[in-house]
């Protein structure tokens, strides 16, 4: 059995965080979405599952998933092969809801366990893609807003792009900052294709 195999099956067996998903507003359990395997060349790192990745077991089954694919360019089945794009978010299950119905962060504790060990076994990856703020602050280690850290996205290229979150709430956003997609989203798709066939 490979390191990654091991890691695969520890993860997905994994309920650290049993009471404290109990106590949220969805009162769900532990569903550790898995999705990364040997060979990968992209590692995307977001940030959590949402309620319909958690329910579909599946990483960006929902709008936000369409939009990222055709930021990188990317069809469906070339997105879900493992062999090919390891994601790897910030919290592997739901966080779960507030009361007030809002998104609650991912608990520190699954970066804390998992996310040291994973990257370092996943030794083919050749472009890393930082979603959102969590993953851009633990992997670049700032604190800058998220809009600073794209718009500086050639400090960090080829070999690392950060993006804002594909969610549907950033729409605004994306009209706010027409050079993402003017000077950004070109550079990332041709980073994609280059990345899945060097």
């Amino acid at each position: 059995m490979s390191d990654l195999d091991r890691l695969r099956g520890n993860l997905s067996a994994c309920t650290l965080c049993r009471e404290r998903f109990a106590q949220t507003a969805t009162a769900h359990r532990p569903n550790p979405v898995v999705w990364f395997r040997e060979g990968a060349r992209i590692l995307i790192a977001s940030q959590a599952p949402g309620l319909r990745v958690h329910e579909a077991n599946t990483p960006f089954w929902d709008a936000s998933g369409t939009r990222l694919r055709d930021w990188l360019g990317v069809d469906e089945a070339t997105f879900y092969d493992r062999r090919r794009v390891a994601i790897v978010p910030m919290a592997f299950c739901f966080p779960g809801y507030d009361a007030a119905g809002s998104d609650l962060p991912p608990p520190k504790i699954c970066a804390e366990t998992w996310r040291e060990e994973i990257l370092a076994a996943l030794s083919d990856i050749k472009l890393t893609l930082l979603i959102g703020g969590y993953a851009q602050k633990w992997h670049l280690g700032k604190t800058k807003s998220v809009t600073e850290t794209v718009a500086s996205w050639r400090d960090y290229a080829p070999d690392i792009i950060p993006l804002p979150h594909p969610s549907w709430r950033n729409t605004a956003w994306l009209k706010r900052n027409p050079w993402f997609e003017t000077d950004l989203l070109p550079v990332l798709k041709t980073s994609v294709e280059d990345a899945l066939h060097d």
